[in-house]
């Protein structure tokens, strides 16, 4: 009875009441935190995984701005049903270089953490015009008006920069070619093998892709959008990836 007294006394005073509940939760979140910092690593590093090409990272951007990870969530958990329809389950290392990551905590369209190379560019063209038109259920709102959407790049340098000041690992010479290599991805008659040096099998072991994503003239947000839609999930090769606990 005198312990029920005393939890009663906190219980009608809301002051007491808020203090204590911030004191555990403070403990609660001390215990998650501070072993993180004896790690060494808390990323377990994966072969293939790279920075953004200068035009997948202006797509994300895109991706981001037009809400897109409010309906589709880009992380794989690691049960069973989510593994059989969408793939191997998502690692913390195909997210290290996303600032902010796009995992998401909803899904009113499916996960798109191995969208990459699933369908082919003039699905995505079909499907972002008018989803409807490949998938009748959708309820995804047209997003045709990126087709006229014409991007110069004017600022991707600053935001290749920006990227590279909260960790990305974007090299000088990544950084000053990023216009570029901004123009060269979507030009498959260009010159792009300076984009395919930096970004490419030679340096991380991942093939870029190259080509014309809209199929238009002009390069556009469009181009952007499908350049980023493709790399997801295609870094990682799973079928040799073994993970550290199995080594």
């Amino acid at each position: 009875m005198a312990f029920l007294d005393k939890h009663k006394a906190i219980e009608t005073h809301a002051t007491l009441l808020m203090v204590l509940s911030l004191l555990v939760v403070a403990i609660g979140g001390i215990v998650q935190i501070v072993p993180l910092f004896y790690l060494q690593n808390t990323i377990e590093e994966v072969e293939g995984v790279r920075p953004y090409t200068p035009l997948e990272l202006a797509g994300r951007q895109i991706y981001i701005r037009e809400g897109c990870y409010g309906c589709h969530s880009q992380m794989i958990r690691p049960l069973r049903d989510e593994a059989e329809r969408y793939g191997h389950y998502s690692l913390a290392a195909e997210s290290m270089y996303d600032h902010p990551f796009q995992w998401g905590s909803k899904r009113t369209g499916p996960d798109l953490a191995r969208v990459g190379g699933r369908y082919s560019d003039e699905w995505h063209q079909d499907h972002f015009e008018n989803a409807r038109s490949v998938v009748p259920e959708s309820v995804m709102p047209p997003y045709g008006f990126l087709y006229n959407a014409v991007i110069d790049g004017k600022y991707i340098q600053d935001l290749v920069e920006t990227n590279r000041m909260v960790g990305v690992p974007y090299s000088d010479e990544m950084v000053s070619a990023s216009l570029a290599d901004f123009k060269a991805q979507a030009d498959p008659l260009g010159d792009s093998a300076g984009l395919e040096e930096r970004y490419g099998e030679a340096a991380f072991g991942t093939p870029v892709n190259v080509r014309n994503f809209d199929g238009q003239d002009a390069l556009t947000e469009m181009d952007a959008l499908i350049a980023y839609i493709q790399v997801l999930g295609t870094m990682v090769d799973f079928s040799t990836y073994t993970p550290v606990a199995n080594r």
